[in-house]
């Protein structure tokens, strides 16, 4: 069992480390072909900070392990919105400026109510999986199309003066590109390798270490990207990341796991891990959408202490349970 805790120790400093390569070394790649900054926040970010979830996924249902796929996917949510962005509002105020952040949030309402809907019957099936994966596309589409109409954006402004701080040469950027993708899947292997062999040791379900040990392990991108964001006061990519990383989650990562291992799902899932996730996803729209169109949103330092303790209630509940 050391060796297996080794592993995930490793695992998860090698994730992190290479995910942060990656996105970096893709988000400069997209740039030197002319990829609008905007665009290079939506989506090279926004996915590249998920990368972690989606390797770690893919590779757990590839080898039979469903239940640290979902529960990575749906734990890393949970995390995004309670731990990090609690977090980060309580270091820093969070201000909601950019009007195609403010249009996802009620998207991701929409498909966390969808995720749900899809698990009521006790699994994920192939072709629940497929229509995620169709969702997911079409909404890619949609954003693509959002942001190529948008002139003038506060989060495109604030990816645009990240990438000219982080600005390399394009062969550096294709080299980092790479490494950080083989680093990403090597240490994805030694992560669920070392997840399963602990669930198993301890007896409790690959669902109960997905959604704990492996859900905050490969959301540490998002809380280092979003932790900094907030700080230098780039407040949309502080929430941008989490909104995006909620939706790949939800969409593209479970569509992928379940494609490949369709997943039969206790009831407990639902009325726990679901129940809790649709709930932090409405708390989290109410706090941050601006209802009156003349202000913005924002999510403030009691917000955020509000957030930290929903995340600190529910993971004691999960180590309660287990014992």
């Amino acid at each position: 069992m050391m060796l297996a805790v080794l592993a995930i120790v490793v695992g998860l400093g090698l994730l992190v480390w290479s995910a942060d390569r990656f996105v970096e070394g893709a988000a400069s790649t997209a740039r030197y072909f002319g990829m609008p900054p905007l665009l290079v926040g939506m989506v090279i970010v926004g996915m590249g900070t998920s990368a972690p979830e989606m390797t770690v996924s893919v590779l757990a249902a590839s080898q039979g392990s469903p239940g640290i796929a979902l529960g990575n996917a749906y734990g890393s949510n949970i995390t995004n919105i309670a731990l990090i962005l609690g977090l980060t509002a309580l270091i820093s105020p969070i201000m909601v400026h950019s009007q195609v952040v403010r249009k996802e949030l009620p998207i991701l309402m929409g498909v966390t109510l969808l995720a749900a809907w899809q698990l009521w019957d006790g699994e994920v099936s192939r072709a629940d999986a497929i229509v995620l994966l169709l969702v997911f596309a079409a909404l890619m589409a949609w954003t693509i199309w959002q942001g190529m109409r948008s002139k003038r954006d506060s989060l495109g402004q604030e990816i645009e003066a990240e990438l000219s701080e982080h600005e390399m040469p394009i062969r550096h950027a294709l080299m980092w590109t790479v490494i950080g993708l083989v680093v990403l899947i090597i240490s994805s292997r030694l992560l669920v390798w070392g997840a399963v062999d602990i669930a198993q040791s301890l007896g409790v379900s690959d669902m109960i270490i997905g959604l704990t040990i492996v859900a905050v392990g490969t959301s540490l991108p998002e809380l280092a990207s979003s932790v900094i964001a907030a700080r230098k006061g780039e407040h949309d990519i502080a929430l941008g990341n989490i909104i995006g990383s909620n939706l790949f989650n939800t969409l593209a990562v479970v569509g992928l796991a379940g494609v490949i291992h369709p997943m039969a799902v206790d009831a407990e899932v639902f009325s726990r891990d679901i129940l809790v996730m649709i709930g932090l996803t409405f708390l989290l729209f109410v706090m941050a959408y601006a209802f009156n169109k003349q202000r913005s949103g924002r999510i403030n330092r009691i917000e955020g202490g509000l957030l930290m303790l929903c995340y600190v209630s529910y993971t004691s509940y999960l180590i309660v349970s287990v014992f």
